[in-house]
């Protein structure tokens, strides 16, 4: 299925030639159920075609579709906003694999690999780690880009189980904590420096993705000395958190600015590798 980023919140995708809506609702794409039905089935009327499949799927294997479905409004063939059957990712992969439709099979295989593979990276981390660095490859990264990335990840594992142990729970702690160091190291949060990067705002690009070397060592840094910290003092409030986050992140923006001194220029680059990012969605 191709999904090609765009800041426009609603958009057509095309999948073998067929239009399937989606709207963006609460931080993630959302598809019309009737439009990947009747792409997969080629149902001279999906609506109808995804009725029955529910009766069906429900009296056979006992599992009701639409307990992955949202009622959202999308433009209708007569131009009105009309509410419709609408699935994230993961709940539309689920509902094809109840498609019984020889068009479905390319999908039901690339789930059923995507199963076993995230059994055998259980069983063996360093298989997730190989295969991460073959998607990277595969965008065309820098072999030693490739590697800092991976490194930044085990640091930023690191970091997210140190809060753990200190009590963070929440993910939007996770993402205040987060804002904490990279306010202190750039000066800006997340969501600002994917806007300095210009990245669509209504996508899920990871903004570590779109850095250069030296923005992947100062965040590498932040994160590394915010965790050291965290060891050493064992915070016990969350605001005590917040202040560990700032020193951590503040020791690697003191660095940074020496380090654009030495170089007389900024190390926040505009620079990424959006439009790498945007052809290889469904392999990942």
């Amino acid at each position: 299925m191709e999904t090609k980023h765009n800041d426009q919140p609603n958009k057509l995708v095309i999948f073998q030639s067929k239009k399937i809506r989606r709207i963006w609702n609460e931080d993630e794409w959302y598809y019309s159920v009737v439009d990947v039905v009747g792409a997969l089935s080629d149902s001279i009327n999906p609506r109808d075609y995804w009725y029955r499949m529910k009766v069906r799927v429900k009296d056979e294997d006992g599992f009701e579709p639409s307990t992955f479905c949202r009622q959202l409004k999308m433009e209708a063939p007569d131009d009105k906003m009309r509410a419709t059957d609408c699935a994230n990712t993961e709940g539309i992969l689920r509902i094809i694999q109840s498609v019984p439709s020889p068009k479905a099979e390319p999908f039901k295989r690339w789930l059923a690999k995507v199963g076993y593979e995230r059994i055998e990276e259980i069983e063996n981390p360093e298989l997730a780690q190989k295969r991460m660095k073959e998607i990277y490859e595969k965008k065309g990264y820098p072999k030693d880009w490739i590697d800092k990335r991976l490194r930044g990840i085990a640091i930023r594992q690191d970091l997210t189980d140190e809060w753990k142990e200190r009590g963070i729970e929440e993910q939007k702690d996770y993402a205040i904590l987060t804002a904490e160091i990279s306010k202190a190291t750039f000066g800006m949060t997340p969501g600002e420096y994917k806007k300095h990067k210009n990245l669509p705002e209504k996508s899920k690009a990871n903004l570590r993705d779109h850095m250069d070397d030296l923005e992947l060592i100062f965040t590498m840094l932040g994160e590394r000395v915010t965790t050291e910290i965290s060891q050493k003092e064992k915070p016990d409030t969350f605001t005590h958190n917040k202040n560990v986050a700032k020193r951590g992140g503040k020791v690697a923006g003191n660095a940074r600015k020496e380090t654009e001194k030495e170089l007389n220029r900024s190390v926040i680059s505009k620079q990424n590798y959006l439009n790498k990012d945007d052809k290889l969605e469904l392999e990942e």
